[in-house]
């Protein structure tokens, strides 16, 4: 069973339009969009699990050029 979670990501001014473009070439980004508000983009991802959803946010989102923070937030099955 996968796990999937929205990331919040704030990122540097004028960066944004690049920062969605790198995201939609991950395959585990099911969709990203600009938001108004605290933080610029919201990510929706999926992986094979929990560990996997940390390595993506650590290891490629957050290596994006002008991603300044994110955070990770698991969708939970109530």
């Amino acid at each position: 069973m996968s796990s999937s979670a929205y990331i919040l990501i704030e990122g540097t001014a004028g960066r944004i339009h690049r920062i969605l473009d790198e995201l939609k070439k991950i395959p585990e980004v099911e969709t990203c969009d600009s938001v108004t508000g605290q933080f610029d983009i919201i990510a929706r991802v999926r992986a094979q699990d929990a560990n996997e959803l940390g390595r993506l946010g650590l290891q490629k989102i957050q290596m994006i050029d002008g991603v300044l923070r994110t955070i990770t937030c698991n969708v939970i099955e109530l």
